[in-house]
């Protein structure tokens, strides 16, 4: 694009003048410039509704101090603002803070995604950290694209084709018609975030990210770096890379090292209450030998039961409880559906369980037969011999994550990495298997995230546990090294995902006293242990070690998993996996 030297553009760039002369000075937008007469709107701030969150929790959070909400409108595209094209983002703040010098501004919240709604989250984030919400008010808002802000669907004709590769193509070239798609991205959000800031008078900007939140919260520390007050990155994407592919490229094999070194030692550990066996591979065998993940009932066990309790390890007794009644048997039989009513009430049935976990299994189960009947419903569609079918679909999570840099394009490359995963992370391949190559590999973009200057860059905080299955540790310690001035906390021999507050003085207590003096630890790396297992009143040992530095030292296929790997591969000498199409798995972080 050719430039009048010394004009200003409307992404808010300063240039230089181009002929010998100094070199270009890179100004930050001005989203209060580029927004125009959008700076001026009468902002109708109101009461607020959470659909997405339980009644009896919303109500809780109606009580927030403060709590209001509205939907401000921004320019569709912040690159050309001019074309007078606008979108509603639906924001909601409080009114925390003790008035005076000890109030440090407002902390946006987002929960991750892409594609998450983040309108509850700032009257949580105030009740999550009432020590926090004395000095700061707490701002959630519905990324652009999702929940009551402008949302992004997208319509295509399902192909005449039972390869999912012609079906996700034919998705994305029905997305990429829609003429909002391009504008639903991450870079886009962070000047909707910047804007936020401007129509609440505020000079700065405080962040509290989770999962791809960290990426969100990345970029608008980069793009923005001298209106970044305080910013920690919960639960890390791998934010040293210009797309997100690596950190999709990292989760089923993080999946697959929390089942075998943390989910099965518990199953094991606690054989008195779950009756499976006291060694871990021994029950990894029987796992396997009832059908593993390789059939599609198994498949909704692991996707429904087991991989939401690694996200929060305060659940670890309900997938115990299905692993166990699947490992010890009997067979379940039947249609699908009627094998899972039968594990679901063996689990049900486990001694100890509380009330959360018990209402855990039953909301899973809820989850998978709304899977079943659309498995068959996919499989009558596929039987009908009618006219073209049109499908509907929200499409923010796939938009975000392929349109922010470019993922691999050559599905050569992407039949390898099944291929790779069938052998090193068999609990989650077959599942991966389903929806063939990701969207993204047919998803042009010329998107990528800037690269920080570490001159402007803020100090930031990372928090991360060892065995993380939706965010890896080897991506966050990535970010850490990579981010200029980057401080990270290591909870070892935990695996939940999204973690502050965590209510130990060693994780919690950096992360409060960055927030009310913007100053982080001394060292790169803090160390600090996790908590003991529900039922347990010791930590164990799994996984790697934590280093005198600070940073656990842990491979992504350690020891314990190359094993479990053994036992699967003989199991499956000389049968044949079967092919599926199925749909109903959760897909995002």
């Amino acid at each position: 694009m050719a430039v009048v030297a010394g004009a200003f553009l409307a992404s808010g760039l300063v240039l230089a003048p181009a002929a010998g002369a100094a070199p270009a000075v890179k100004a930050e937008p001005d989203t209060a410039a580029l927004a125009g007469a959008l700076t001026k709107q009468a902002v109708a701030w109101g009461e607020c509704s959470f659909p997405s969150v339980a009644p009896a929790t919303e109500a809780e959070l109606k009580k927030v101090k403060g709590l209001a909400c509205a939907t401000v409108q921004v320019p569709r595209d912040w690159h050309n603002p001019q074309d007078g094209n606008t979108i509603g983002v639906r924001v909601s703040k409080t009114g925390t803070a003790y008035p005076g010098t000890g109030r440090q501004g407002i902390a946006l919240v987002n929960p991750g995604g892409p594609g998450g709604e983040g309108l509850p989250w700032g009257a949580a984030m105030a009740m999550r950290s009432p020590v926090l919400a004395s000095q700061y008010d707490f701002v959630g808002f519905d990324p652009r694209g999702v929940g009551q802000s402008t949302p992004l669907t997208c319509s295509y004709t399902v192909p005449d084709s039972t390869d999912q590769n012609v079906i996700s193509r034919a998705k994305v070239e029905g997305c990429l018609k829609n003429p909002l798609t391009k504008f639903i991205t991450t870079e886009q959000t962070a000047y909707d975030m910047d804007f936020i800031r401007v129509l609440l008078g505020e000079k700065k900007t405080s962040y509290i990210g989770y999962s791809y939140g960290t990426w969100l919260g990345t970029w608008y520390a980069t793009t923005f770096p001298s209106k970044a007050h305080r910013f920690l990155l919960d639960s890390s994407t791998d934010a040293s890379r210009p797309t997100l592919e690596k950190t999709w490229d990292l989760q089923p094999r993080s999946r697959d090292r929390q089942f075998q070194e943390a989910l099965l030692p518990y199953v094991a550990r606690n054989d008195a209450k779950y009756k499976a066996g006291t060694d871990p591979m021994e029950i990894r065998r029987n796992w396997e030998k009832a059908g593993g993940t390789r059939e599609f009932a198994g498949m909704l066990y692991a996707a429904w039961f087991i991989i939401p309790a690694m996200y929060d390890t305060t659940q670890y007794p309900s997938a115990a409880s299905m692993v166990a009644a699947l490992a010890k048997g009997p067979a379940p039989t039947g249609t699908d559906a009627e094998k899972l009513e039968q594990v679901v009430a063996k689990a049900l049935a486990t001694p100890g369980l509380t009330d959360a976990n018990k209402a855990f299994l039953n909301k899973a189960k809820g989850n998978a037969l709304e899977a079943i009947a659309k498995k068959d419903s996919v499989e009558r569609k596929a039987s009908y011999q009618g006219g073209a079918e049109v499908e509907t679909w929200d499409a923010a999570f796939e938009a975000i994550r392929c349109q922010d840099g470019q993922w691999n394009q050559n599905l050569h490359y992407w039949t390898y990495w099944q291929a790779d995963l069938t052998v090193n992370a068999p609990f989650i391949a077959p599942i991966m298997a389903l929806s063939g190559a990701p969207l993204c590999a047919f998803w042009p973009t010329t998107n990528a995230k800037p690269a920080p200057d570490a001159k402007t860059f803020p100090k930031l905080l990372i928090a991360q546990t060892e065995l993380d299955a939706a965010t890896p540790y080897e991506g966050a310690l990535a970010t850490a090294n990579g981010l200029p001035g980057a401080k990270m906390i290591s909870v070892d021999n935990e695996g939940s995902h999204g973690i502050f507050p965590y209510n130990t003085d060693c994780v919690d207590d950096p992360i409060v006293a960055y927030f009310q003096t913007g100053f982080t630890p001394k060292k790169k790396f803090t160390g600090c242990q996790g908590l003991p297992l529900p039922g347990e009143d010791k930590t164990v040992e799994v996984g790697g070690n934590l280093g005198h530095d600070g940073k656990i030292k842990i491979k992504m296929i350690t020891p314990q998993v190359r094993k479990a790997n053994e036992i699967v591969r003989e199991l499956l000498e000389g049968t044949a996996t079967p092919e599926a199409d199925e749909k109903g798995m959760p897909a995002n972080a």
